[in-house]
């Protein structure tokens, strides 16, 4: 595998590739690499020719600077991790290195930017746009992908694709899952394991609300209620939407796809925690 720590030397080397007509997949990540990343990796080393995986802490999408200082940095550990799933090139970028000047740009794509996490992290999703489309026009990929607990992200940055007009694929990729049912995410590595059993509750409740054969506002409530009864966690939002638009529902019958997206605070230090249900 190579490191490549230069825009143009990554543009140079895949150059070279796409004249021999290999296909990339382009896997974007913020380091602190796990098993989730690591099933996206796999998943397009077994559909490209070319695998490059971006290792980069992204700061315009953090609206929280402790938020950003707190999270997890492992860079060589993410190397190895690649390398034994085939990747064959691994970004790792300085931050002057992607922003040599700010990028002013600004990305608009209500409802789907502006509810939940749009809402809870004014920026956010801007500052997503702005590091997903660099790394579009870097790699040129043909395929692009993306973990599914990020579920909103997923339904931004294909609005932002379609607005571009770039011509790729992306790829949703599952929820890869502890034993326990916590959904795996960088962030964990920052729980204690008390914390941790605390944290799966989230899905087992989220699992639980499918069975309980109730209108839409009374599981909603029910999640709420049932996650804030456990001390140690504390539910930020919890919002049942049309799968596609991200449009809150009011009656199971209002949309085809519905979801069940959740934000949880965990622990007294408190780790902020998101995963989601599908309902239909």
């Amino acid at each position: 595998m190579i490191t490549v720590h230069k825009v143009s030397d990554l543009q140079a080397l895949l150059a070279r590739e796409r004249g021999l007509g290999k296909s990339i997949g382009l896997v974007p990540t913020m380091g602190a690499l796990h098993e989730g990343h690591a099933s996206l990796a796999r998943r397009s080393v077994s559909e490209n020719d070319v695998t490059v995986v971006s290792i980069f802490l992204n700061p315009t999408q953090f609206n929280d600077k402790t938020d950003l200082e707190k999270y997890p940095r492992t860079l060589e550990a993410d190397c190895r991790l690649l390398e034994e799933c085939g990747v064959q090139v691994a970004f790792a970028p300085s931050v002057e290195e992607v922003y040599p000047e700010p990028d002013t740009r600004t990305f608009s794509y209500p409802p789907t930017d502006a509810v939940m996490e749009g809402a809870m992290r004014p920026g956010h999703f801007n500052g997503v746009c702005q590091i997903v489309s660099k790394l579009f026009s870097y790699v040129e990929p043909d395929r692009a992908y993306f973990g599914e607990k990020d579920y909103q992200q997923i339904a931004v940055i294909r609005r932002m694709v379609d607005d571009l007009g770039l011509k790729l694929d992306i790829v949703p990729c599952p929820v890869v899952r502890e034993k326990s049912g916590l959904a795996m995410s960088s962030r964990n590595t920052l729980l204690t394991d008390e914390e941790r059993t605390l944290a799966a509750n989230i899905y087992r409740v989220l699992e639980e609300s499918k069975s309980i054969k109730a209108g839409v506002r009374e599981t909603h409530d029910y999640v709420v209620e049932s996650i804030n009864a456990i001390q140690g966690l504390e539910v930020q939002y919890y919002s049942i939407v049309d799968g596609c638009t991200l449009a809150e529902i009011e009656s199971w019958d209002d949309a085809e796809s519905v979801v069940g997206c959740i934000t949880v605070f965990c622990g007294s230090q408190p780790i902020r925690l998101i995963d989601h249900i599908r309902y239909k």
